[in-house]
């Protein structure tokens, strides 16, 4: 038996593949994606690409099969001596054992098949380790393995035994008259019709009076499970002799074994229809766990576009609440009142003396000026609504997690608390405030550097015009040109002429939508920021965009590598 010289590469590039497949989210498919995944790992690993090395390699026969159904028990028997034992009590954990000829010590002693297995010799060997026996009476080129039961309560045993029978060139599967028509056989005998192995079932345990009611029933069932190849051989419930099955009853299918490991032939075409039917299998099983990387892509799209949504709202809670006004109530308004109210502003904009005496008064008291009172009340209030509106950005997008696949368990899975707005937010805005007022300020000295407002600017007060800017930024309620900036009531209202007589018209208008679209630049990235953590987990479980195209190339490369292209 030939095959072409590219298959083993295309095969390594699948392995690969569907090793590193994204399954991060706790999507509905993903648990058995990531078995399905481990499972076609498994068997390139143990099965297809040893195989493929070692064409002539004794034919592995792997006998399987539920709790108590017998397995060491006719193993034992069909080598006629004590070689494995049986799990007395149960559940048992212990070393699969494969027995072999002399001969063929060297094909499983080294890691080409079950690499992941260590190797034990001369004594039974504990979890994680293959046990091999040398028997002179076993046949040269084959090998019969006992792996654990199916059905164990014990997780490790139920994979290593699915592992053994995925490494297996043919599978002897063993059940009883009373259990047969079990769930748990008939997956695994699906799994065997799916993948083409060759497979030859053993009905244990059959009441002699039975024989010819049940064999007939279980066989009618294989075929109609597309399993008409199948060999089955029938073991009646006899008493054991010496702990083995009477010779009469092993010897069918001891001897069926021993002639196919003897005719070359026969033992290649066993070999052919196992790996051909598990190459062929590989395209179904590959593109299941495509698809599970697809659902894995909607789901991390679907938490992705919450958090978007999320802080996207927040952005424009920030937005409405700079634009209404809402800030200039309590402690602001009673700041520009003090501001401008007094007088004490409308009278540094005819002399500087005004100003230089509230400098001198508040060295001399400690007291800040109305205008830093007004700067600071203004940082507060900006800083308050940025921290409100990133808290309630975080809730919603942590309500909306637990709503959705896959979010529930990357909530769990973090230590922060991502209900809140991170640790170091408050520091974050409140210095991107005190750089937002800095900026204005800049913007109004640049604006007042001109030598037909620079007198009038330092008349004022830069702190002064600059305060008049952020009160103007909150307060736009129809435009501002012609418009007044005004605050709670009208009690107190400066006139948009008040900037004008300084700048300009055209020059005020520009300073303040300046100003606001800085702010609004502020407080976007500082909620990015924000939802940059959501977006972290997702970066770390979610899938790349080509992650599922990149799986079905390589499962697309497999054909074009069986036929030599």
């Amino acid at each position: 038996m030939t095959l072409p010289a590219r298959l083993p590469e295309a095969l390594a590039a699948l392995r690969d593949a569907v090793a590193t497949a994204p399954l991060g989210l706790a999507t509905p498919g993903a648990e058995t994606a990531r078995r399905a995944a481990r499972g076609v790992v498994d068997q390139i690993d143990d099965y297809l690409l040893p195989r493929l090395r070692d064409l002539d390699a004794p034919l592995l026969t792997v006998v399987g099969g539920s709790t108590g159904a017998g397995k060491s028990t006719l193993v034992n028997s069909l080598v006629g001596a004590q070689v494995t034992t049986s799990g007395v009590l149960r559940p048992t954990t212990r070393a699969p054992v494969l027995v072999c000829a002399r001969a063929d010590l060297t094909a499983f002693a080294g890691g080409r098949v079950l690499p992941g297995l260590a190797r034990v010799t001369g004594s039974a060997g504990g979890p994680g380790t293959l046990q091999l026996v040398v028997r002179d009476d076993v046949p040269t080129g084959l090998a019969v393995l006992d792996a654990p039961d199916v059905d164990s309560v014990v997780e490790t045993n139920r994979e290593l035994a699915s592992q053994l029978l995925a490494a297996a060139d043919l599978w002897v599967f063993v059940t009883t008259a009373s259990r047969y028509a079990d769930a748990v056989p008939w997956d695994v005998l699906r799994t065997a019709q799916e993948r083409g192995t060759a497979l030859a079932v053993v009905l244990d345990r059959v009441p002699p009076e039975a024989v010819a009611e049940v064999a007939p029933d279980l066989s009618g069932m294989l075929h109609r499970a597309g399993l008409a190849a199948a060999r089955l051989f029938v073991v009646e419930e006899r008493p054991l002799v010496e702990g083995r099955l009477s010779e009469d009853q092993v010897a069918p299918l001891r001897q069926w074994l021993h002639a196919l490991a003897a005719d070359q032939e026969q033992r290649a075409a066993v070999v052919r229809q196992t790996l051909t039917g598990a190459l062929a299998s590989l395209t179904d099983r590959v593109a299941g766990v495509a698809a599970a990387v697809d659902e894995q892509a909607e789901a991390a799209a679907t938490l992705r576009a919450a958090a978007a949504a999320a802080y996207t709202a927040a952005y424009d809670g920030i937005d409405d609440g700079v634009r209404s006004g809402s800030l200039l109530r309590g402690e602001v308004l009673a700041r520009w009142q003090e501001f401008v109210g007094t007088g004490e502003w409308m009278r540094s904009l005819q002399t500087s003396i005004g100003r230089l005496r509230d400098r001198v008064t508040a060295a001399l008291t400690g007291r800040p000026s109305p205008a830093d009172d007004l700067t600071g009340a203004l940082e507060s209030s900006v800083e308050t609504l940025l921290r409100a509106e990133a808290d309630r950005a975080a809730e919603r997008t942590v309500t909306a997690w637990r709503a959705l696949p896959g979010g529930p368990a990357l909530l769990a899975d973090t230590d922060e608390d991502l209900e809140r707005v991170s640790p170091d937010f408050p520091e974050a805005a409140a210095a991107q405030v005190r750089d937002w007022q800095g900026f204005v300020l800049d913007l109004v000295r640049d604006e007042g550097a001109g030598k037909r407002t620079r007198a009038r600017v330092l008349s004022w007060g830069v702190n002064g015009a600059g305060a008049v800017v952020m009160v103007a930024v909150f307060a736009q309620t129809g435009g501002l040109t012609g418009a007044e900036v005004a605050v709670a009531g009208g009690t107190t209202a400066v006139g948009q002429r008040l900037l004008e007589a300084v700048f300009g018209d055209a020059a005020v208008r520009s300073l303040a939508v300046r100003a606001r679209e800085d702010l609004q630049a502020r407080a976007d990235a500082l909620l990015r920021y924000e939802q940059a953590r959501f977006d972290a987990l997702l970066d770390d479980a979610g899938p790349a965009p080509d992650a599922a195209a990149a799986l079905r190339a390589a499962a697309a490369a497999l054909p074009a590598g069986r036929a030599g292209a």
